[in-house]
Formats: C-alpha cells, sequence, structure tokens
C-alpha cells in the first residue's frame, strides 16, 4: 500500500475515456496504473499472449535437443545427414509455433 496518497479527480470526454480504455485493454493494466506510467514517462507495451509461456517452453525444449545434437557431434568429429535433417526440423517446428501463437 501506498503511504501518504493524494487523490486526484481527472474528468476525461468520452474520446479521451475511449483512448485511455483501450491503453488499459492492450496493456492489461488497470486505469490507474496506465495513468501512473504515463505520467511517469514509461512506455506502455502491450500486454504478451497467454501462450507465450508454453511457447518459451517449447522453445526451450527444442534449443536443449538442438545443443544436445551439436555436443554429440562435437564428441564424435561429424555429424550425419540424418542428425542434421532433425536439427532443421526442430527449428521448423519452433518458428511453426511462433506463428502458430502469436
Amino acid at each position: 500500500m501506498r503511504n501518504n496518497v493524494k487523490s486526484v479527480l481527472l474528468r476525461l470526454d468520452a474520446a479521451e475515456l475511449s483512448k485511455l480504455d483501450a491503453l488499459v485493454q492492450t496493456s492489461g493494466l488497470k486505469r490507474e496504473q496506465v495513468l501512473r506510467k504515463l505520467i511517469l514517462g514509461v512506455e506502455l507495451r502491450p500486454r504478451p499472449p497467454d501462450a507465450l509461456g508454453d511457447l518459451l517452453r517449447e522453445l526451450s525444449a527444442i534449443g536443449n535437443n538442438v545443443n544436445q545434437i551439436a555436443y554429440w557431434a562435437n564428441a564424435r568429429r561429424g555429424i550425419t545427414d540424418e542428425r542434421i535433417r532433425e536439427a532443421q526440423e526442430l527449428v521448423r517446428q519452433a518458428l511453426r509455433l511462433i506463428k502458430e501463437r502469436l
């Protein structure tokens, strides 16, 4: 809770309120939070999609698999065409997931 809070009455016309509500909707913040951030000069960014967490976990798993393939290739001093195709497919999967979820 904030200490020594002061209240300010702000009157907005319909267009201004509509603009504020649009910022609230895209940012995922409450009106008060949006106004505070704007007063402080903070750049408001759109709220990330809900699927972003799932996407990041999938990308992390794919990156882990690619790292394992690279480690295996370095340890054996070579890599087969099949392993290269496997790595390429993992990258394609990652790109597909990004396009589907964003």
